[in-house]
């Protein structure tokens, strides 16, 4: 009986000790680094990519027959890029690909009056606004009666021109059901089909219609300071990056309150 007892005490230590030992937790795996923002990337390639549409005076403009880029936002993308201690390079792009256009990396921030949207913002983000804007009427003087509300605007056999791609057109088609929209490629010569009287009126931001005005004489916005939408404006950024919106916002507010943006919007606004 004891050699019996003795045995299964063998038999159950020998069990106990192939038992599978618990694992014990090793040492946690090293997180992949981050990113690097677009702020360090900007500086180690010396060079500041500003996607802009050269076509939205005062914002804008790349002359086609000397390729020169001038703009209150041209100005800006300037001082930035000289904040940043970089070269500025300017980016062609259209209100219809600048998104895109930033999102593949084809430049590090989109410049020129950009309208701040939903639609943008899921696939980018924005800095702070720099001017609070909206959609306003321009239209021949003698034509500012006609087109007072969206109501008169809205009617069959109005001519409403729009260079298509952008918030002007998203305006258009949202609140346009009677009215004849007129697809126009060319926003630098658009007001001409104002004035050669091809088209009645044009729905734009009341800062481009009142620039617009101030060129042509012939050409007035109607009621520019109660806009018929609203519509902030603010540059576009990396989606995502927030060291480099950081520093964005804090060169906006310095830029702003220290009287540089009023500096290089007086030559366009007066």
């Amino acid at each position: 009986m004891a050699l019996a007892v003795l045995a299964l005490a063998c038999i159950l230590g020998t069990l106990v000790g192939c038992a599978k030992k618990p694992v014990q937790p090793g040492p946690a795996e090293a997180a992949p680094p981050p990113a690097p923002s677009t702020l360090d990337l900007v500086a180690r390639h010396g060079e500041l990519r500003v996607c802009s549409t050269g076509d939205y005076k005062p914002f804008t403009f790349l002359d086609p027959a000397t390729g020169q880029w001038s703009g209150i936002d041209v100005d800006m993308a300037g001082d930035m890029a000289r904040k940043l201690g970089v070269r500025m390079t300017m980016v062609p792009t259209s209100f219809a690909n600048v998104v895109a256009d930033l999102t593949a990396g084809r430049c590090d921030v989109g410049m020129g009056g950009i309208s701040i949207t939903l639609d943008r913002a899921r696939k980018a983000a924005f800095s702070d606004p720099y001017l609070v804007d909206g959609k306003t009427p321009i239209t021949r003087c003698a034509e500012v009666a006609r087109f007072a509300n969206l109501a008169l605007i809205d009617r069959p056999g109005v001519r409403v021109v729009v260079n298509p791609g952008g918030t002007n057109e998203e305006f258009d088609n949202t609140h346009l059901k009677r009215a004849d929209i007129v697809r126009y490629p060319d926003n630098n010569t658009i007001f001409d089909e104002l004035l050669q009287n091809r088209a009645d009126l044009m729905i734009t931001d009341a800062s481009e219609a009142l620039f617009q005005a101030k060129q042509h004489p012939e050409l007035c916005a109607v009621n520019p300071a109660h806009p018929m939408s609203f519509g902030p404006k603010a540059y576009l950024l990396p989606r995502g990056d927030v060291v480099f919106q950081q520093w964005v916002n804090q060169w906006l507010r310095l830029t702003l309150g220290g009287g540089t943006y009023q500096t290089f919007t007086k030559p366009w606004t007066g």
